[in-house]
């Protein structure tokens, strides 16, 4: 169960949780961390430290001064397996057994840990790693690397001083005598869609504990250079697996396959030390003592982020309510279940019930700002449009690391014409979080709009090397016609920057024309999404379509301009004849009810 994420079924005991005991609960926060705990200050603290060496520990080991966490983490440590239990994943209707956990979300973030358990940490420092991959790392590597490393920064040690970082779990040398090994050709060959790696087996077992197992033989014989060079052979100069390797490394696959072997076998691996971060005392953190309504509500925001549940969240946050009706937790989590189902008139009266408990919170202030640009969008002439920038200058200033709140911010100043101001702005949203694509195709946009079509081209060129088919079928798409008005302006051409939403497009002129046509450019539009039913689709307006969409208790009419050359997943060619089929939907709010379609998922 190492490697388990959180996506499976939650067992909801709000009632046995609230009940499991009467330790009182504390919220310990560190420089970069918030713990809640019912074990006691004394290992809160302890939980705490653990998080701040471990992000100082990946910082030396990828020679980064400063270590962003883009979104927003709650640790929650539990004192006993039986309330840790409350929050397993379920299998065959009863919850696993495991000592920690980390649950994913767009807007905040989960690890939970069985303090009663000797090492719970071993699961989430994986989890942890790839959290700060993602937000350290500007491009994503080969799954057997992305995974290597987890494993290996899964396995350090800390103790009061210092981390001992290098040793090799003895189960990865049980799985690979058992399961036995991939070729290494093979095993860097897998990708992110392959069986291998998203299906349970032995394979999978294999793949990881080898993955690790290589990470582990490079760091050793000081190879990382070199991995560097592969990386780039791979995906820049197109060379094959095995002819990448011979350049990178200096021997053939078969070669380093033989290599590895024998670094495995002779069970030797290099064990050292990595001071921790300097001045870092738990005595220096701050302690809150929490009531158990204020647990309650934080075990509802951890529900609400697994999609299966979020009825049941929004109920356990009302009964959080029911008692202390100015729950923090509660309120804002409620107004968030509002905001996503299209209910905007209750999440605005939640959150502005939030905002009331506490006006510096960030989440509270991003949550506020999104509601107002869901309702009437960006407006430069409305003024809730001057009250979203306030709100989110705010919650940026809060939270400095909140790549979300920066992003949006850009679009308040694109919206407003401050070009300069939202370049710059979107720049620190991808800063911080570099392998969201949206910030980075919403940065080649702000780059069209300043005229910089040069880096535009750049950006997309790198998005259209994305494993996932969406993202890099949006860079394709635009970067012909990004170079068409390279081509324009290079030859003395006019190329027009304007703040319509759309792909750019060649105005057409009479032969021969009196000057080269000109180039249009579509500002950046915020991008949404919802999951829902599609209910009907009225195709009269060939090539266009009009689809009705149902989520939650709104109804949405999204309209595309070319249903052909939408972008399409899970199925070959849009059918008109689609009915009650679920669908997941990429958007720009196009007025009320209403959005054109970026990319329509059939589910």
């Amino acid at each position: 169960m190492r490697h388990l994420r959180w996506v499976a079924g939650i067992l909801l005991v709000l009632g046995n949780f609230a009940l499991a005991g009467d330790a009182p609960w504390i919220r310990i926060k560190s420089e970069h961390f918030s713990v809640v705990t019912d074990a006691g200050e004394r290992r809160g603290r302890e939980v705490a430290l653990h998080f701040e060496q471990m992000r100082g520990v990946f910082g030396t080991l990828m020679v980064k001064a400063k270590v962003n966490s883009p979104v927003p983490l709650l640790i929650v440590a539990f004192r006993n397996t039986k309330e840790m239990r409350q929050c397993a994943p379920l299998w065959h209707g009863k919850p696993t057994q495991v000592g920690g956990l980390f649950v994913w979300g767009e807007d905040q973030t989960f690890i939970m840990l069985d303090l009663s358990l000797d090492n719970p940490w071993q699961v989430v420092f994986h989890e942890y790693a790839h959290q700060l991959m993602n937000g350290n790392l500007p491009t994503a590597a080969a799954p057997w690397f992305e995974e290597g490393f987890a494993e290996y920064f899964s396995s350090i040690e800390l103790d009061s001083r210092q981390a001992k970082v290098g040793k090799i779990p003895d189960e990865e040398y049980q799985v690979l005598d058992h399961a036995g090994w991939f070729k290494v050709s093979d095993l860097f060959r897998v990708q992110q869609n392959s069986s291998t790696y998203n299906e349970n087996g032995d394979h999978r077992d294999s793949f990881y504990a080898e993955s690790g197992m290589v990470v582990h033989y490079l760091y050793d014989n000081q190879l990382f250079p070199k991995l560097s060079t592969y990386f780039d052979l791979v995906n820049n100069q197109k060379l094959t697996v095995d002819d990448a390797i011979q350049r990178a490394f200096g021997v053939t696959a078969v070669q380093f396959d033989k290599q590895i072997r024998a670094y495995e076998s002779s069970g030797r691996f290099k064990y050292y030390p990595i001071p921790t971060p300097l001045n870092l005392d738990s005595k220096n953190f701050t302690a809150t003592p929490l009531t158990a309504l204020d647990a309650q509500a934080i075990v509802a925001d951890i529900h609400f982020h697994i999609l299966d549940y979020r009825d049941k969240a929004a109920d356990e946050f009302q009964a959080v309510l029911k008692v202390d009706p100015d729950n923090l937790t509660a309120l804002r989590g409620m107004g968030y279940s509002y905001l996503v189902k299209q209910d905007y008139h209750n999440a605005g009266d939640f959150f502005s019930r939030a905002a009331e408990k506490s006006p510096n919170d960030p989440r509270v202030l991003y949550y506020s700002a999104l509601l107002a640009q869901r309702e009437g969008g960006l407006d430069p002439a409305d003024p809730r449009t001057a009250h979203v920038q306030e709100q989110l200058e705010k919650a940026v200033q809060l939270d400095p690391e909140y790549a979300d709140a920066f992003s949006m911010l850009a679009f308040v100043y694109s919206a407003q014409d401050k070009r300069e101001l939202a370049l710059k702005t979107m720049m620190k949203a991808v800063e911080l979080n570099p392998r969201n694509p949206d910030y980075l195709f919403h940065l080649s946009q702000l780059c069209l709009m300043n005229r910089d079509f040069k880096d535009a081209l750049s950006i997309l060129h790198q998005m259209e090397k994305n494993e996932d088919p969406a993202v890099a079928l949006r860079a394709q798409q635009q970067i012909p016609e990004v170079e068409n008005a390279m081509t324009v302006e290079a030859n003395g051409g006019k190329v027009e920057v304007h703040s319509s939403e759309g792909a750019l497009h060649r105005r057409s002129a009479p032969e021969p024309p009196a000057e080269p046509a000109p180039v249009q450019v579509a500002a950046p539009a915020p991008t949404n999404f919802i999951k829902g039913k599609l209910t009907a689709i009225d195709c009269q307006d060939s090539p266009g379509a009009t689809m009705t969409v149902v989520s939650g208790k709104a109804t949405w009419s999204m309209h595309t301009a070319n249903r052909d050359e939408m972008i399409l997943i899970g199925a070959d060619k849009f059918s008109c004849d689609w009915k009650n089929q679920s669908v997941a939907v990429n958007y720009r709010v196009s007025g009320s009810g209403s959005g054109e379609v970026i990319s329509l998922e059939l589910q």
